[in-house]
C-alpha cells in the first residue's frame, strides 16, 4: 500500500528583502531549494505562512515558510499542521544554528532550543521538544558583534563560496529524511566535518 501520510517541511526565517540570504534565513533558502528542485511553487498563503504542496520522490509534502517574525514562528506552523491534519512526527523544521560550525549539518529528533527564537516558539506552541529538526551550521562571529546582528547579517565572502553547496546538501538531507527516515538522514549527514572539509556537494 502506498504511504498516504503528508509531511510538512517548515524552513524558518525572517520575511522581507532586507533579510534575504542572511544567516537567519538559512531555513527559507533550503525550502526555496526544495521548491526549485521539485517544481513545488511556494505561493499560497494561510495562517501567516506561505506554502506549497507537491510530491518529492513519491512523498506528499507541504513546503512552508512562516511569515511571522522569527520569535512567533510556532503558531503559524502549528495552525498549518492542524489544517492539513499532519502528525507532529511528520514535521521537519529547518533552521540556522550558531553552535554548529559553518557548513555543518545536524539532524535531531528532539532537543532544546539553544537560544534560537524560532525553534523556541515552535517548542512552546507544541508543548514538547521532540520535534524533528535539521540544523544548519552558520558558526559564531569572530568579530565580537552581537548574536542578533550576526545572524541577521549576510554571509562573508569566504562563506559565500560554499553557501550554495551547503544549501544543496541541506536540501538533500531533507529529501533523505522525507523518503528514508530520520535514522538514515542522521547516518548520512550528521558529520563533524564542515562543507569545506568534506568536499561533498
Amino acid at each position: 500500500m502506498p504511504d498516504k501520510r503528508v509531511r510538512l517541511v517548515a524552513g524558518l526565517g525572517t520575511p522581507g528583502d532586507t533579510y534575504a540570504r542572511t544567516r537567519h534565513n538559512s531555513g527559507f533558502m533550503v525550502v526555496d531549494a526544495l521548491s526549485e528542485e521539485f517544481s513545488i511553487p511556494v505561493e499560497k498563503k494561510k495562517f501567516e505562512v506561505v506554502y506549497g504542496r507537491g510530491i518529492i520522490k513519491g512523498v506528499d509534502v507541504v513546503l512552508a515558510k512562516p511569515m511571522a517574525y522569527m520569535n512567533r514562528s510556532g503558531p503559524p506552523v502549528q495552525n498549518l499542521l492542524n489544517y492539513f491534519r499532519i502528525l507532529c512526527d511528520d514535521l521537519l523544521v529547518i533552521y540556522d544554528d550558531i553552535d554548529l560550525a559553518f557548513g555543518r549539518l545536524k539532524i535531531n529528533v528532539k532537543g532544546g532550543h539553544g537560544g534560537h527564537k524560532g525553534i523556541k516558539s515552535i517548542i512552546e506552541s507544541f508543548g514538547k521538544d521532540d520535534i524533528p529538526r535539521l540544523r544548519i551550521g552558520v558558526g559564531r562571529s569572530e568579530s565580537g558583534i552581537s548574536v542578533s546582528d550576526y545572524v541577521l547579517g549576510r554571509f562573508s565572502d569566504k562563506e559565500k563560496k560554499d553557501l550554495d553547496r551547503m544549501i544543496k546538501r541541506a536540501r538533500d538531507a531533507a529529501v533523505t529524511i522525507l523518503c528514508d527516515g530520520m535514522s538514515e538522514g542522521m547516518n548520512r549527514f550528521n558529520e563533524k566535518r564542515t562543507i569545506s572539509e568534506s568536499g561533498k556537494v
